[in-house]
């Protein structure tokens, strides 16, 4: 099946929501509350592949006890947004990446892979459909979860016969209340995200279900966050519940965890190391230890730190909580790096500026 947008048929929905009640939702959107009209829907079976590609009206679904996602969890999802530019046109931002990730998903739970000109084209006509809903106010955006499941209705521990692969989009403001100048963390010990052979670099529902405990744990210490080390040696730290992290040290040096199969691959964590590199910034992926985290961040060897991805962008970590104590990294708060590497980024993605790397995606 190729992505032709004639192949989206738009349906549009009967009853869309008033203009004036939307731009009221809009206002303040928050994160992930404030959903759009539309949807966008495909379908997948042994006999006909993929088919049935449809923007239609965002809708609630009827879904079988017994469909094979429900006792199985064969589930992937994306997270990527699209952008109001200074001329009132939306872009989306390195979908083709996405894609990418979500077909290496995929190929991890056994499930069909996704043309990427299909997953892109999705995408794309949801935001044509929904442009309206694009916040204005700083910092605001569509975000769209494109995923996929098993519907299989079957009993039997298999790789399902039959998937749905929908995008739904919400507006959405700052992913921390009251834009966070820096979070908290709290490292699991107890807890780990993912071990080796693991679905670690999938994008699968079951790795966060595995994290909400720590990170229940961890806001039980007041803490923003939980961040997760090594599965094997509880030493080397791999990421939080839903970012990347990096390092930045006083010799102006920046390090990050390596995607060895147990991190999964960011993309706002690729956008970042391709853009400290252009800077000309030593940048290192290799492992770092939590009690070398704690011993730089109290000798002023490290700087900074922040956590990345796409729905908070990049978010400064202030202070690290463990049972054996706390530390805070710098000021406590954004570090110089941080807050340019965060403009630099957000200004590609807002199309403030140059895009050296052809990221940015228009909607025709």
């Amino acid at each position: 099946m190729n992505a032709d947008p004639q192949l989206f048929a738009l349906e549009p929905t009967a009853t869309p929501l008033p203009a004036s009640e939307r731009q009221a939702r809009l206002v303040d959107p928050g994160f992930g509350r404030v959903f759009t009209d539309h949807m966008a829907v495909a379908r997948w079976s042994d006999e006909r592949g993929w088919h049935d590609a449809r923007i239609t009206a965002r809708t609630t679904l009827t879904v079988d006890p017994a469909s094979s996602v429900l006792h199985y969890a064969q589930e992937i999802f994306e997270g990527l947004k699209a952008y109001r530019q200074p001329d009132g046109s939306a872009a989306l931002f390195r979908a083709e990446q996405n894609a990418r990730r979500f077909n290496r998903s995929a190929q991890r739970l056994a499930m069909p892979e996704l043309p990427e000109e299909l997953f892109v084209e999705s995408c794309r006509a949801l935001v044509r459909a929904d442009r309206d809903w694009i916040p204005e106010s700083e910092g605001g955006a569509l975000y769209l979860r494109p995923f996929m499941f098993a519907s299989e209705v079957f009993l039997g521990v298999k790789p399902s016969s039959e998937y749905l692969y929908m995008v739904i989009a919400s507006s959405v403001g700052n992913y921390f209340k009251g834009g966070a100048p820096a979070v908290s963390l709290w490292v699991s010990q107890e807890y780990t995200r993912a071990a080796p052979g693991g679905t670690g670099a999938a994008k699968c529902g079951g790795n966060y279900a595995a994290s909400l405990l720590a990170q229940s744990e961890a806001i039980r210490h007041g803490c923003d966050q939980v961040v997760f080390l090594d599965a094997v040696e509880r030493r080397w730290i791999e990421e939080l519940g839903g970012m990347n992290v990096f390092f930045v040290f006083a010799d102006g040096s920046v390090s990050t965890p390596p995607t060895s199969g147990t991190i999964l691959a960011g993309i706002t964590r690729d956008s970042i190391l391709r853009l400290l590199r252009d800077e000309g910034v030593a940048v290192r992926e290799e492992p770092y230890a939590f009690d070398q985290w704690r011993d730089d961040a109290q000798s002023g060897r490290l700087a900074e730190s922040f956590a990345c991805g796409t729905a908070a962008v990049v978010t400064p970590i202030g202070t690290v909580n463990s049972p054996e104590g706390s530390f805070t990294i710098g000021s406590g708060g954004a570090g110089p790096l941080t807050g340019r590497i965060k403009q630099r980024l957000t200004d590609i993605q807002f199309g403030r500026a140059p895009d050296p790397h052809g990221w940015r995606q228009p909607l025709d």
